[in-house]
């Protein structure tokens, strides 16, 4: 009973932290807080062979491996941002946010890496884009790389196995940093490299689709060594970056740069000491792989022990290169789930958690952990989020946290109305934001939110099956219409009353 109790328990300090969650409201938060949305570039661009743009591992991955995405589709148009981006620019500026969290494009700005040159129709694209934005009074949030890299990166290196990639991401930055530094005050290297490198190199999921038994049988890879080699790869091109970045930009630009990271926050699925270390350990597989070497300059304690041999191991220069610390870390967080440890009882261990020897389930006696969403595995359970943000600021020195993303997701083969009409979704964006404020009140750093997603679009492996948006999006047409969440966003950035007025309204209205 000590998961429930202390779920309950994070529940109860949240509800006496706050008069009334009728009361929640965009003066809750710290003045210059970023209120915003998030999108990807290869999620929503299209575009895919566009202005000397080219082909990137994703666009090779749907078009080659049949089944890979469930519904068989692909990002070649997707929401046709590429084309349509003013008419976004104008969505989020009705919406009212003060900030976009999006991605560059590597293909597009370097199509065959360092050694091709610069393609100048790709500048011009974010180019364009950030002046609409800046026009606007929208803030440019702009994360590097969100799991899209040139397929060229694949054939030379090995993509994120070969160590050549360093030098290769840290010349696109740079790129980057040069071209938009000037208007750009929020960068971030990496958007979830820790998810990613489960999906490509332990499961086979994602490009380039490598794993091996007993995490999955994939035609090639390695599933106890590769992910931590690609990891380990992605740490020294995001610290390349950063050191770049504050030596050479960051003074004169103005700006601060940061990593994001997925995270779940894990409940022990009993009181057994073997399933609270599983809890723990879940977080160190997943969090702690990537911000330990940040801050401390070496993985955890609990990865060593495991893996051994096949955990790298940093030279005394790669340490020096990693103490330029970040200025801010990035939490997508979407839910909480319990941890079973399956070292002492064995199961499956083909999941996402498996590589830590953890079971993740939503599940106890019978009883959900919250209510369920279209996204396998995952549930409406805000109390997880200010138990996560509490978990990072202690952790990490007090460093600023944005939550990069959270967003509730919709089974596509719903009615248009019913998908529009998507009351459960601001039922969990008011949950999720009462729980942030709650934070915020108990003295949590937080310093902005982005609901995934502005529009609803290609969701990687699950292709066009479910939705996340604020706006529906009818994919033949590229008519965007907004949700009943879209209006509930929009009344609470601009101060329209009380959360729970707002939500019964737009019930009636309905």
């Amino acid at each position: 009973m000590a998961a429930a109790t202390g779920i309950c328990a994070v529940l109860l300090a949240i509800l006496a932290a706050a008069p009334s969650a009728r009361g929640l409201g965009r003066d809750e938060f710290p003045p210059g807080f970023l209120f915003g949305a998030a999108t990807s570039a290869y999620q929503i661009e299209g575009a895919y062979l566009e202005d000397n743009k080219s082909l990137n591992n994703w666009d090779v991955f749907t078009h080659t491996r049949p089944g890979g995405i469930r519904d068989g589709r692909n990002g070649d148009v997707a929401d046709d941002h590429y084309h349509r981006y003013m008419e976004d620019v104008e969505i989020m500026h009705n919406l009212g946010v003060n900030s976009y969290r999006f991605s560059i494009s590597w293909s597009r700005i370097l199509p065959r890496g360092r050694l091709g040159g610069v393609n100048s129709a790709g500048i011009a694209f974010y180019d364009r884009l950030i002046a609409a934005l800046l026009q606007k009074g929208i803030e440019p949030f702009v994360t590097l790389n969100h799991f899209d890299v040139p397929h060229e990166m694949e054939t030379r290196y090995g993509s994120w196995l070969g160590a050549g990639i360093r030098e290769e991401f840290d010349y696109y930055a740079d790129v980057c940093f040069r071209a938009f530094g000037d208007r750009v005050k929020y960068w971030t290297t990496f958007n979830e490299p820790n998810l990613f490198t489960k999906f490509a190199y332990l499961l086979g999921e994602y490009p380039p689709n490598h794993c091996s038994p007993p995490f999955g049988a994939c035609n090639s890879g390695n599933s106890r060594r590769e992910p931590y080699v690609a990891a380990h790869n992605i740490l020294l091109s995001h610290a390349a970056a950063v050191n770049n970045y504050k030596k050479n930009y960051q003074a004169k630009q103005g700006g601060s740069i940061g990593i994001v990271v997925a995270m779940k926050w894990y409940e022990p699925l009993t009181n057994r000491t073997e399933d609270i270390r599983a809890a723990r350990r879940a977080l160190s597989f997943e969090v702690e792989w990537f911000l330990d070497p940040i801050f401390f300059g070496d993985y955890p304690r609990e990865m060593r022990e495991m893996l051994s041999a096949n955990l790298p191991k940093f030279t005394p220069e790669e340490k020096k290169l990693m103490q330029n610390k970040v200025d801010f870390i990035g939490i997508n967080q979407y839910t909480a789930i319990y941890a079973r440890d399956c070292i002492s009882l064995p199961c499956n261990i083909m999941t996402y958690e498996g590589n830590a020897m953890v079971l993740a389930t939503g599940e106890r006696d019978g009883v959900l952990i919250g209510k369920p969403t279209a996204f396998k595995g995952y549930y409406d359970v805000p109390q997880g989020m200010e138990q996560a943000v509490k978990y990072v600021n202690e952790r990490y020195e007090n460093t600023p946290v944005y939550v990069t993303e959270n967003g509730y997701s919709q089974q596509s083969d719903n009615s248009v109305e019913d998908l529009i009409n998507d009351v459960g979704r601001v039922n969990y964006l008011q949950g999720y934001l009462t729980s942030i404020s709650s934070a915020v009140r108990k003295g949590a750093n937080v310093r902005g939110y982005f609901v995934w997603s502005l529009i609803d679009n290609f969701e990687w492996g699950f292709g066009y099956t479910v939705r996340f948006g604020l706006y529906h999006v009818d994919f033949e047409t590229q008519k965007r219409i907004p949700k009943t969440s879209a209006k509930w966003y929009r009344g609470f950035l601009a101060g329209a009353g009380p959360v729970d007025d707002q939500v019964q309204a737009l019930k009636a209205d309905s």
